[in-house]
């Protein structure tokens, strides 16, 4: 949480795939939107390319988000770059927040705009697994930002503080080889074993098979957080809603919490009620103001 002499204050507010409310997720008119709101850091997924370009995009594939179709892994940056990412939003994108044509980012692309953005900013990013470039992904992004000055050490580059974060234990330990464990957050979700298996759409033995690997990974990722390994704790808030003794355990023990997707009025003053030190929402123009009206500076 940010501070001063007179005490603890808000918590900081990342925006989820940017301002994601207002415009399509990933794309450069919500990030540039996410400045504008005034938000303390962005948070993004990446992706591999087939020609190993680092992409933000939340899927494997581009269905959802775009008006192509299959993995996003057997596309080209060049093949991408014909595909629309912006449209199924159905918002008009204003025209300094660039072109239809403009709204997909590459991870440099985003620093671009994030070291334009005239004031300190923090960068959360997800690294997506399952990869089929397996931890080739985790490898490429540090390549792409030593390229672009990121010192290791401090994890920083001008005025932008970059953490990764994963699901995947496996992400996780590969990035501590490079990376200080203050700057790495492992997430955590709970895993239903029956309901991932029932909405997987595979048979009952390949479904009840990967939710068992899903489980897994869930275990292994709160023992990491048990044991410090990882500096930061990434619960979604359901899971904080149905955990608190973790919760409170993680935050005892000096773990770093950043909760996932706080949007409604009642989450955010949950979190802040219980010293969460970061929340990631899709709405940050929004809950920033929830969060000033209700310190004390605020009142």
């Amino acid at each position: 949480m940010t501070s001063d002499a007179s005490g603890p204050q808000r918590p900081l507010v990342f925006a989820h795939r940017g301002s994601s409310a207002a415009f399509a997720e990933h794309t450069r008119a919500a990030y540039l939107q996410a400045l504008a709101d005034g938000a303390d850091g962005v948070e993004c997924d990446v992706h591999l390319t087939r020609d190993q370009h680092v992409v933000l995009l939340h899927d494997a594939n581009l269905d959802r988000t775009s008006d192509g179709t299959g993995p996003v892994a057997e596309r080209t940056l060049r093949e991408l770059r014909h595909l629309d990412f912006s449209s199924w939003k159905g918002v008009r994108i204003p025209e300094m927040y660039g072109a239809r044509s403009e709204q997909l980012l590459t991870l440099p692309e985003l620093l671009v705009i994030l070291r334009g953005a005239g004031r300190p900013v923090k960068l959360a990013i997800e690294l997506k697994h399952p990869s089929p470039y397996q931890l080739k992904l985790e490898d490429r992004v540090l390549e792409v930002l030593r390229d672009e000055g990121w010192d290791p050490l401090t994890s920083s580059l001008d005025n932008v503080s970059v953490t990764f974060m994963s699901f995947s234990p496996d992400s996780v330990r590969q990035l501590l080889r490079s990376v200080q464990p203050g700057f790495i957050c492992q997430l955590v979700d709970d895993v239903d074993i029956r309901v991932v298996r029932a909405g997987l759409g595979f048979g009952v033995i390949t479904g009840g098979a990967i939710a068992n690997l899903m489980k897994a990974a869930q275990l292994e990722g709160e023992r990491i957080l048990d044991t410090g390994e990882a500096g930061m704790a990434g619960p979604g808030i359901e899971y904080v809603r149905r955990h608190p003794a973790s919760v409170q355990r993680w935050l005892a023990a000096g773990r770093r919490f950043r909760v996932w997707t706080v949007d409604s009025e009642q989450d955010v003053a949950l979190c802040a009620r219980l010293g969460i030190q970061e929340i990631t929402t899709n709405v940050p123009a929004r809950v920033l103001s929830q969060l000033q009206l209700a310190s004390p500076q605020g009142r």
